[in-house]
């Protein structure tokens, strides 16, 4: 659906205002946990975003001050049963993280609170990140679910952080938080709580309205094919994480709230 108007679903939000497009993650109870109803809305959206059309900078965000997104709603992952449902699954990711890097125009992640999973790789994914001083981004994965991420998404975290950062921080499941992620370049900008964030996103966006079009959609479509990963062959390695019974092990341990037995199978 093209990005022409405001628009609204109870889980994701979508309004356009003086040419700026708002995306508001809505599952505040659940730190704002992406389902996958809410990944393919935002990959329509940005693939909805005429570059000569209402919508000339898009924000990202999350409901509430707690998360911009908590990572995937762990519980749909009990319906995995095959290989195909592993690749397709990161395919899906790779393709929503691929129509945002695409989008014709900037994007901004203001980042409140937790930013882990699926929520870190869209907020990596876009050309800005600005963030709360309570930010804690990561992938904490090897100590939760055992699952991987794609080689593409992969790519992009390294493009971003450097592989040997990115190494670390998902081989420790540690969250980076703010004062380092300003260090680090992941986030331009920290500023104090949630309403000062939702301002200075919109002032910055308001800021980028101004700026030569061309300029910026040929700056980031340059970067994005730079950083570009697209031919890596990882099903193999997709296929061992998510159909091992470690996976499994690590599903019912999040969900049971308890900690994961991990066996190496």
């Amino acid at each position: 659906m093209p990005a022409t108007a405001n628009d609204a679903t109870d889980e994701l939000l979508f309004a356009v205002e003086a040419g700026v497009g708002t995306v508001t993650f809505n599952r505040p109870a659940a730190r704002n946990a992406l389902t996958f109803g809410m990944y393919q809305r935002l990959q329509e959206i940005c693939q909805g975003v005429d570059p000569n059309g209402l919508v000339k900078v898009l924000v990202l965000t999350g409901s509430g001050d707690r998360a911009f997104a908590a990572g995937t709603d762990i519980s749909q992952f009990r319906a995995f049963t095959t290989p195909d449902d592993a690749i397709a699954y990161e395919q899906r990711i790779d393709a929503v993280l691929g129509a945002l890097e695409r989008c014709p125009v900037p994007t901004i992640a203001a980042v409140a609170g937790a930013c882990t999973g699926g929520g870190a790789g869209i907020a990596a994914a876009c050309d800005l990140r600005i963030a709360t001083k309570d930010l804690r981004f990561g992938f904490p994965i090897a100590r939760t679910l055992g699952n991987c991420l794609s080689a593409a998404n992969l790519a992009r975290l390294s493009a971003l952080l450097g592989a040997g950062r990115v190494r670390e921080v998902i081989f420790t499941s540690r969250l980076v938080e703010a004062q380092e992620a300003l260090a680090l370049g992941l986030v331009s900008e920290l500023v104090d709580d949630h309403k000062e964030l939702m301002s200075r996103a919109t002032a910055l966006a308001l800021q980028l309205k101004e700026q030569a079009p061309l300029t910026l959609r040929a700056t980031k479509e340059a970067l994005r094919r730079l950083g570009g990963a697209d031919q890596v062959e990882d099903q193999d390695l997709i296929v061992m994480c998510y159909t091992s019974d470690d996976f499994r092990e690590g599903l019912e341990a999040f969900l049971g709230k308890r900690k994961p037995n991990w066996t190496g199978h």
